[in-house]
């Protein structure tokens, strides 16, 4: 692409010698420490070199100022002192092409720009180059050169006229094949070439968008006319031929079966091009996790038949993972974790992952332990777990999960009680995957346990047919900006299949994310869950399979699992039913820094549906988000609002990602 402004009739000849031919750009500073600007303190002098200081004056549009800096080789290279003034210079005379291309960027068209070196002037051409190599040579040993950027930005250019023209036809677009959206440029605005840039690449964007791979933006021709303080503008863009995707090739694959990674690529031969469906593509493989890196290469011509084909490329990640994490919370105390996971055991990118976790279980018996002496074997906790995933079985789009656990827990530890739990459980399961987007699952599940808490004891067996839905649209796990998010369930225990606890179980969360800006700096998040047991009254159904609410992932501020119906000694017991909610502004302050007010709330209930006759609490809070390449740290501060005995004024929550 070329940006080269066009002489207009009534060009000056003092800011066609300041083009110099160059490309505009429009630069951008970063001056986090404060580095820049009059922090900046002048160099010692030497008798070996010339160091010097550098002062930036600027009338007009003190804006500029960073770009200046951004395009300014004098800056970039002002703690190495050149040896003598003929050196410096000529350094000096280089930053004339760059600080006008800088400033002709930023729209600024009539701009004039004088250097002073020390006090002899510098003039574009080397006009005074000796005197100002004199200048700076009566400064040896004694301070360092004071160099002066004066600039007058002049005014703001505005564009006047913008000509949109097909290269193939030399007729400009009509609406109908160019929207005004996809240009966004008008009559009056700033002529800024970063603008412009912009514009060229929004045009074709709009054409790869609407089935054409091999759109480009061919040139922009600006013309300047400087008494009117105006510009004409010119793209050329050549949209290509609308091209259907063509064959589908996977590279990279060293010791995973390709036939598995083709399962997860939902585009085929014939379909309509389309940027998105690539990048969901890119995003539904990266999924398999025998893989590192994903990367969809285009074609850059048309096969023989008119379609474009497309470049699978892959990475393997090492095979074997070993793990081991330790943690503290001064709520459930200590907690051990180690894993071992094959990420491709039989060469089709099959997972195994085998986990054990020991924690210090709370008690709920309303003890404490306050010292050595009063430790049990019974106040720890374990937990064992084994998953394995065959995805696409036999080269189709249905994956194989087995799941197992061995589970030993306490839950309460606190004035609302709690239960114990001890439990073995095995689950397999069929996932049929429709999209990237949508899957369904189903299976069958044994579970076999014993749970104890304020209702009595219940030995348990229960054989279920779980099926769920997940569907996500969402574009980032961690900090989604746009989409949708559902997951629902239904699990059935009939007394039939062996269940000594007759009941339905059904659960479902869905979010939604809608940004209100284009670059996503304000955004709008909202969660809404719900959850339902039907079949068995409140004191049949295990303590494990009810409904809590409360804790960092349902209502903040209130603590883990301590919303519901209460039993005697006013423990909580857990519900039949469940119903929570929150509305989150995720709002950008820097690339960097957010903030998050949040409102949540929710509930527990006797019943098997929300019939509110158990209270809705509610919580508020303020979140700080620190976003980092892999998704972004959160640290939220809650306070219940209708706050019950023993809850603290607020809590405090960190992890990474997102709350929901």
């Amino acid at each position: 692409m070329q940006f080269l402004p066009r002489r207009g009739r009534v060009l000056s000849a003092r800011v066609l010698a300041c083009a110099l031919g160059l490309a505009c750009s429009e630069a951008k500073a970063f001056d986090f420490f404060g580095l820049f600007g009059s922090s900046d303190k002048p160099p010692a002098a030497s008798q070996t070199a010339l160091p010097y200081f550098l002062t930036f004056t600027i009338s007009g549009d003190d804006d500029v100022e960073s770009a200046l800096k951004d395009a300014s080789n004098l800056y970039r290279l002002r703690e190495n002192a050149p040896p003598d003034g003929q050196s410096l210079v000529r350094r000096v005379e280089t930053d004339f092409a760059p600080l006008i291309d800088a400033l002709w960027g930023a729209g600024y068209y009539n701009t004039t720009i004088e250097i002073d070196v020390g006090n002899a002037p510098l003039q574009i051409g080397g006009t005074g180059s000796n005197a100002a190599a004199r200048a700076a040579e009566s400064y040896r040993g004694r301070q360092a050169v004071p160099i002066t950027v004066r600039v007058n930005t002049g005014p703001l250019f505005e564009l006047r006229t913008i000509d949109v023209v097909d290269t193939r036809t030399r007729r400009p677009f009509t609406p109908d094949q160019l929207p005004q959206r996809a240009i966004k440029l008008s009559p009056g605005d700033p002529a800024k070439a970063a603008d412009l840039r912009a514009a060229q690449a929004r045009m074709v964007d709009y054409f790869r968008s609407q089935s054409r791979p091999l759109a480009k933006g061919v040139s922009i021709d600006p013309v300047v006319y400087h008494p009117a303080e105006k510009m004409d503008v010119g793209f050329n863009i050549n949209p290509g031929p609308v091209a259907p995707i063509g064959e589908i090739g996977v590279e990279g694959t060293e010791n995973v079966d390709p036939s598995i990674i083709r399962s997860f690529i939902y585009i085929e031969p014939g379909d309509p091009y389309s940027p998105q469906a690539l990048a969901d593509t890119r995003k539904s493989v990266a999924t398999i996790p025998a893989l590192g890196s994903v990367r969809i290469r285009e074609s850059e011509t048309l096969d023989a038949a008119g379609r474009l084909p497309i470049f699978v490329d892959v990475t393997e990640r090492k095979p074997r993972l070993v793990g081991f994490s330790a943690a503290y919370s001064t709520i459930d105390g200590p907690a051990l974790r180690a894993y071992w996971e094959h990420r491709n055991l039989f060469g089709g990118a099959e997972r195994l992952r085998l986990e054990a976790s020991t924690f210090l279980a709370p008690r709920n018996d309303g003890t404490r332990i306050k010292r050595i002496g009063d430790f049990e074997k019974s106040d720890i906790g374990a937990r064992f777990k084994a998953s394995f995933l065959k995805p696409a079985l036999y080269g189709t789009r249905n994956d194989l999960l087995i799941d197992g656990i061995v589970e030993r827990d306490r839950t309460g530890g606190d004035r609302y009680g709690g239960y114990t739990s001890r439990l073995a459980g095995l689950t397999g399961a069929i996932r049929h995957r429709f999209s990237d987007s949508f899957s369904v699952q189903g299976g069958l599940q044994v579970q076999k346990g014993q749970t104890s808490d304020v209702l009595g004891k219940i030995d348990y067996t229960v054989v279920g047919t779980p099926l769920s839905v997940n569907y996500d649209s969402t574009d980032n796990p961690l900090d989604p900006t746009k989409g949708v998010k559902l997951t629902a369930s239904v699990t059935p225990y009939p007394a039939f299949l062996g269940s000594t606890v007759n009941m339905t179980v059904s659960q479902a969360v869905a979010s939604t994310y809608y940004s209100l800006d284009e670059d996503s700096r304000y955004i709008l998040a909202a969660r809404l869950g719900a959850g339902s047991i039907v079949g068995a009254e409140l004191d049949e159904i295990p303590a494990n399979f009810r409904f809590f609410a409360g804790g960092g992932g349902s209502v903040r501020g209130y603590r883990y699992r301590s919303l519901g119906p209460t039993g005697p000694f006013g423990f909580v017991v857990g519900g039949r039913s469940l119903l929570e909610g929150s509305l989150e502004a995720r709002i950008k302050i820097t690339d960097t820094i957010g903030i998050v007010p949040f409102v949540d709330a929710g509930g527990a209930f006797e019943s098997s549906y929300p019939d509110f006759k158990d209270k809705l609490q509610f919580s508020a809070g303020l979140g700080l988000r620190y976003y980092t390449a892999i998704g972004p740290i959160r640290l939220d501060v809650a306070a219940p609002l209708n706050r019950r005995p023993g809850d603290k004024p607020v809590a405090l929550y960190v992890s990474i990602g997102q709350s929901f």
